[in-house]
């Protein structure tokens, strides 16, 4: 295999998150550099908040092309940055941050993987109306990029007493005031609100934790009847590949996917932020997904 050789001219991204050491940027990255006869390179740090400040101006002074966040950095950026992307900026949490000029700008490409996903499953975006399980990071993410793509309808279900309540509805009225999605948000036990939800809407997103391994027993729909064919389901959990949601999902004729894909976009759009060209998905999906 013919790598890049790394000169004097050799640009650097990275990724600074901890832990890092079992992400698959690098070999996304590095090997689409490859493909392409980019001469720049992907490394990680393990870079917690503690020193994350004395990182960014270390990063910022060697003139590194741009990098991305993963947890627990994706909000603690926000006041070393000099601008943001509207998505990050309603969002409120950055996972690329691309140098240009002499200042540094914060972008959130979780939705943006997200969306691009869905797309690639056949669900129709503008106009539709989405159906979100959670408020956490990811679901916040979803719920921005699918009201600025067209969404015309979000209805957000969380459990009043999760430590995201409050956020979710305070980024609910962002996105209402921002763009012409309308948004409700329901408590998550209210079963009347969700079967209606789920009556009008072409997408079911789960963006929680529940039927994550080593709950891969627990699903965030209990009433299966609620499913029916005409919905598409995601859940952004990829391991398992299939979860019991998906599992339920397939079962009452439903077009399913994980979050695989929406990793695989992610990456794909900080890496043309990064270097202004397209990743090269085709092959990185065959390769590592």
């Amino acid at each position: 295999m013919n790598q890049i050789p790394v000169t004097g001219t050799t640009r650097l991204t990275c990724l600074l998150g901890s832990p890092v050491s079992h992400s698959l940027s690098p070999l996304m990255h590095n090997e689409a550099y490859r493909i392409l006869g980019l001469d720049y390179v992907y490394l990680c740090f393990d870079v917690g908040e503690d020193a994350l400040e004395e990182a960014v101006k270390g990063l910022k002074a060697c003139g590194t092309a741009g990098f991305n966040l993963t947890m627990p950095n994706k909000t603690r950026i926000l006041p070393l940055l000099d601008g943001l992307s509207k998505s990050a900026e309603l969002i409120g949490a950055v996972n690329t941050v691309v140098r240009e000029g002499s200042a540094l700008i914060g972008y959130n490409t979780d939705g943006i993987g997200f969306m691009q996903s869905a797309v690639e499953a056949g669900v129709t975006v503008p106009g539709a109306v989405f159906t979100l399980m959670g408020g956490g990071g990811a679901a916040t993410a979803i719920a921005v990029q699918a009201a600025l793509d067209g969404v015309s309808e979000l209805n957000i279900f969380v459990r009043p007493q999760s430590r995201f309540y409050a956020r979710t509805l305070e980024k609910a009225d962002r996105i209402r005031t921002s763009t012409a999605c309308r948004v409700n948000v329901f408590d998550h036990a209210d079963t009347h609100a969700l079967g209606d939800a789920l009556s009008r809407s072409t997408l079911l997103i789960n963006a929680t934790s529940v039927g994550m391994s080593p709950d891969e027993d627990a699903s965030i729909i209990e009433d299966i009847s609620l499913l029916s064919p005409a919905l598409t389901v995601a859940d952004v959990i990829y391991h398992p590949p299939r979860t019991k949601l998906l599992q339920d999902a397939a079962s009452a004729g439903c077009r399913v996917f994980n979050g695989m894909h929406m990793l695989l976009y992610q990456g794909a759009e900080a890496f043309r932020l990064f270097t202004g060209h397209d990743m090269p998905v085709d092959i990185i999906r065959q390769k590592y997904f």
